[in-house]
Formats: C-alpha cells, sequence, structure tokens
C-alpha cells in the first residue's frame, strides 16, 4: 500500500512540473524545438485519455512514471534555467488555487482517439 501512496505522490509532482513546462512553453525566452517538447509532454500530461487509465492500481500510473520522466528530463535541459525557476514559482502559486482544465485539448485527444478507433474497425472489417 505504502508503494501505490508513493506512486501516486510521484505522478501528482510530475503534473506539477508539466504546468510549469506548459508556462515556460509559452515564455518568448523558449527556444522553439524546446516550446514544441513541452506542448507534446504537456498534452499527453493533461489529457483525459493515458495509455494505462489511472484508475487502475500502481498500473495506472506507470505510464505518467515512465514516459512523463523521460520527457520532462530532456525538456528541462532545453529550457533556460532562469525562465524554468520563474515558470516553476508561478505553476506552484497556480496549482495550489485550482487545478487547469482544458476542455478544448480534451476534445482534441478524443477526436483523435475516435479516430484512430474508427480506422481499427475499418482496418478489422477490410481484412474479413
Amino acid at each position: 500500500m505504502n508503494l501505490f501512496l508513493n506512486l501516486k505522490q510521484l505522478a501528482f509532482r510530475l503534473k506539477a512540473e508539466t504546468l510549469a513546462l506548459y508556462f515556460a512553453a509559452r515564455d518568448p525566452a523558449t527556444p522553439w524545438y524546446a516550446k514544441f517538447l513541452v506542448a507534446a509532454i504537456v498534452a499527453y500530461a493533461l489529457s483525459p485519455i493515458d495509455l494505462i487509465p489511472d484508475f487502475i492500481p500502481i498500473l495506472g500510473y506507470l505510464d505518467d512514471l515512465v514516459l512523463l520522466p523521460l520527457g520532462i528530463a530532456l525538456a528541462i535541459r532545453l529550457i533556460p534555467p532562469e525562465v524554468l525557476a520563474a515558470c516553476r514559482v508561478r505553476a506552484q502559486e497556480i496549482s495550489q488555487d485550482a487545478k487547469p482544465v482544458s476542455r478544448v485539448a480534451g476534445g482534441i485527444i478524443i477526436m483523435i482517439w475516435l479516430l484512430v478507433g474508427v480506422l481499427c474497425v475499418m482496418w478489422v472489417y477490410e481484412d474479413l
């Protein structure tokens, strides 16, 4: 049970770091290639759909604990340190007040998953 709590805490810290990266991507001092990588990380982290749903014990947080840290580590190296420090402070202030919600991003991701599902059904139908 203690392992589950530790994994859950780590996942929440990763999501807080992701919010800081989101702010860093919007900063003009951040290089374009770092902005592109950060956009991909934030889209995945804030997505309502994960590779493994979070409600599955332990395994639900596995994708957050493997994929996100790798992307975050790379993004942190690409963002200027002074920009990242200011964005971490801003993210900490905001995360204490409210959780960010992006209905547009959620809708886009759901549409992508629906398109993938339709393509898979069409592919299976053609093979039959």
